[in-house]
């Protein structure tokens, strides 16, 4: 298995990405090679900084460096020779089976979009993100590709949603839900109204309706469905509201000596709270409907994250979820076609 992992975009510097790839190479045998894109000076110094010497490591030179405050698209038309764009030809060449970045999100989309393509079959790719919920996780897509939706992406967004549950996180007949502002039938927009009609004919996907917000993190759905607009704004709410229980645990726990003695004794239980909601754990947000395997790595992630990432791109290549998702939402283009 051969991963490319794209070590300029980052907040760290490529030195905390490539201590993240070394981490992977230690747990990950199935790794044949990793290749580490950007600028080949900075890559050696890290390299040597870590004393890292693993042979299945390959250098990728790339010259340039697309940056967060470059817009996408006319970045990536002026600087020919960025890390992004060279990490997605590895994958179009051949030379790698699968891509990570924790570079500029709609950099990524739009250099896998232009070097990948969508799959034939599936007219908008998603970005897909996991999140906890009280037992388990579920999987949120379309979480900030696609700011504007027409139906037809929602339901395809839904197979794909359900293809990644079920392979990935090992969920049987997962249920799928568009998220709306109530779950009676007269609720939702124009959007999610005709989507739900589009759904409740696929025969591939569980569809239970429409969920709410307060569903999300209690059990009740696997695979939830949006707009790319909204899901971007669930999922910073999400990770800032995590970031906030934190703070405020860590400034209560430490207030005074009782508190303090209180979280000692309660000290497991708290750690395992910390790492369910730590989104480091879950590595990155995959790129789902594209003639590859991407991952969308945090800007900010560190060593852990990275090696996470990494595992997410390995497990896609495992199930192979690109060909899955092609027959299943082929499947389903064939069951509204027939039914249009």
């Amino acid at each position: 298995m051969r991963i490319a992992v794209d070590v300029m975009g980052g907040d760290h510097g490529c030195g905390v990405i490539i201590a993240g790839a070394q981490l992977a190479l230690a747990e990950y045998a199935q790794i044949t090679e990793l290749w580490l894109v950007g600028k080949e000076a900075d890559i050696q110094a890290a390299l040597t900084a870590c004393r890292c010497t693993d042979p299945r490591i390959r250098i990728h030179p790339a010259s340039e460096v697309l940056t967060m405050e470059d817009k996408p698209v006319e970045g990536l038309r002026r600087k020919k020779d960025c890390s992004i764009l060279r990490t997605m030809d590895l994958v179009k060449d051949g030379q790698a089976d699968a891509a990570i970045s924790p570079g500029n999100t709609g950099g990524l989309m739009a250099a896998a979009t232009i070097r990948l393509r969508p799959l034939e079959c599936v007219e908008r790719a998603a970005i897909a993100t996991v999140l906890p919920s009280l037992e388990r996780e579920f999987v949120m897509l379309d979480a900030g590709a696609n700011a504007e939706c027409k139906p037809i992406h929602l339901a395809q967004f839904a197979v794909m949603g359900s293809v990644y549950s079920r392979e990935i996180l090992g969920r049987d007949k997962p249920r799928v839900g568009i998220l709306s502002n109530g779950t009676e039938e007269i609720k939702g927009n124009e959007l999610t109204r005709e989507a739900m009609q589009l759904c409740r004919q696929l025969d591939n996907v569980n569809f239970i309706g429409y969920v709410e917000g307060h569903d999300l993190f209690e059990d009740h759905v696997e695979v939830v469905v949006t707009d790319g607009f909204v899901g971007n704004i669930v999922l910073k709410s999400c990770e800032s509201l995590g970031k906030a229980i934190k703070h405020l645990l860590k400034r209560e726990l430490t207030s005074n000596p009782v508190n303090h003695l209180g979280a000692m004794i309660a000290g497991g239980a708290l750690k395992n709270i910390k790492n369910r909601i730590d989104p480091d754990a879950y590595g990155g947000a995959p790129l789902l409907g594209l003639n590859g395997n991407v991952i969308k790595a945090h800007g900010s992630a560190k060593e852990f994250a990275i090696k996470n990432a990494i595992r997410v791109a390995t497990e896609e290549v495992q199930h192979k979820i690109s060909q899955i998702i092609q027959q299943e939402v082929e499947h389903a283009n064939h069951v509204l076609g027939a039914t249009a």
